[in-house]
């Protein structure tokens, strides 16, 4: 068996083999292709695609060229998977939620990269937090806690490194076949029994309609199905913040107002949309609707935020840290209002900018080795709808210079559209598919 081979089936249009798909996903992970034919077949796989066996068979691949995690516990294991958005912060929410309601929740996450922020970014803006735990240590703060959201060791599904790093210098980000393997290797590898997927559309995501969302959410459910992890997915809105705060530190503050207050926001909203059907699906609930008031309930209570805090001790943050969440967030030098510069109302709200222009302060990231600060970016951003007066604040600026503060002021002007007359609101939760 050998790359050219396998390359060949793909320029022809032929999907390759299960064996072949295995051997191509171990080479990628032991470096025994080359660069060169790594982008290769990222590239006929995204001109030429592969069948729905296919695309199965490459998802498994991708999954056993590293370690696949087995779990000893007396509940289901789940988890989320987001498609990325802006202010969207939900799985420091939901993760705790779901651990207080039964479920073990042993979450790997990524890091920031674009528009979008990410969460162990944001997890890690808590002074002393570590997400890059053992297996066995992973194991140990899953069994006693309930909840771990941690970065992949090497050997979790070493191919999804290699080919997320291909994909991106070959330009073959928005192949569906690919998105699909390299979401879904890393959580089957977790040894899931159950997974929802937020799929994300708007000015905010990756996916601006509804019609890209339900092409997404169809392949990947379809395909971990088929994989044997029962998967829903939600489709959510994501045309303005989920929460009204971009930045990694922000993002955290907003989390602790609704884990230790309000209990309430669009963010509870999307938690309780995926959480039910994970409490459904594992049988923790007798329907969705159940699942969705018991993660509310969790929240509301006090319940999520005690799993919170002993998660936050188990990763090295502080012991007391959802008592006194204020005196630990660190806090930017340069705080500037933007203004409104006429009458009017939100009527529109273009995410993607706003994410780029937390970029542009240093909280986001154009390579994977980029620092990030975690201080810095958007706070207090007008929701959609709201009807502002002149000199009203749009939003407030978290910056290190003057100069990074404007610019993020001109951005936040231009990404924010007003009108004359109140916008239709989209709903939050869209649909569900599987």
């Amino acid at each position: 068996m050998n790359a050219r081979a396998i390359l060949a089936k793909l320029r022809h249009k032929q999907t390759p083999t299960r064996a072949e798909l295995a051997w191509m996903a171990q080479s990628l992970a032991d470096g025994a292709v080359s660069d060169a034919q790594a982008g290769a077949f990222a590239m006929g796989v995204c001109l030429n695609g592969l069948s729905d066996v296919g695309r199965v068979a490459l998802t498994l691949a991708m999954r056993d060229s590293g370690r696949v995690l087995k779990w000893n516990l007396d509940g289901p294991v789940l988890d989320k998977h987001s498609t990325g958005g802006v202010g969207d912060c939900v799985s420091l929410l939901l993760a705790p939620a779901l651990a207080a309601c039964g479920a073990y929740v042993p979450m790997i996450s990524g890091r920031g990269l674009g528009h979008t922020g990410g969460t162990l970014d944001k997890l890690e803006a808590i002074p002393g937090v570590t997400t890059q735990l053992t297996e066995t240590q992973l194991k140990a703060v899953v069994g006693q806690v309930g909840c771990a959201i941690v970065g992949a060791t090497a050997d979790i599904a070493p191919a999804d490194r290699r080919l997320y790093a291909v994909r991106d210098v070959s330009s073959t980000v928005d192949s569906l076949d690919l998105i699909t393997a390299l979401i879904l290797s890393k959580k089957l590898a977790a040894g899931l029994d159950g997974l929802v997927l937020d799929v994300k559309i708007g000015s905010g995501a990756f996916m601006k309609t509804v019609a890209e969302g339900q092409a997404l959410a169809e392949t990947l459910t379809k395909t971990a199905n088929a994989a044997k992890c029962r998967t829903t997915a939600v489709i959510s809105d994501m045309s303005q913040p989920l929460v009204p705060s971009l930045g990694n530190a922000l993002e955290v503050a907003e989390v602790m107002r609704i884990l230790t207050g309000s209990g309430r926001g669009p963010i509870v909203d999307v938690a309780a949309a995926l959480g039910g059907v994970l409490l459904a699906n594992a049988g923790l609930a007798q329907d969705v609707q159940e699942g969705a008031d018991a993660v509310v309930h969790a929240i509301r209570k006090g319940y999520a935020a005690e799993r919170f805090a002993r998660m936050l001790s188990a990763l090295g943050g502080p012991v007391n840290f959802v008592e006194n969440w204020q005196r630990f967030l660190p806090e930017a030098t340069v705080i500037r209002q933007v203004s409104a510069p006429h009458d009017g109302y939100v009527a529109k709200i273009n995410g993607e900018a706003l994410g780029w222009a937390v970029v542009d302060l240093g909280g986001g990231r154009m390579k994977q080795e980029d620092p990030v600060n975690p201080a810095v970016g958007l706070s207090d951003v007008a929701r959609l709808g709201t009807q502002v007066k002149r000199g009203q604040v749009l939003a407030v600026v978290h910056a290190v210079r003057s100069d990074q503060a404007d610019r993020a002021a001109e951005a936040v002007l231009g990404a924010m559209t007003l009108s004359g007359s109140r916008p239709k609101v989209p709903e939050q939760i869209i649909e569900r598919i599987g």
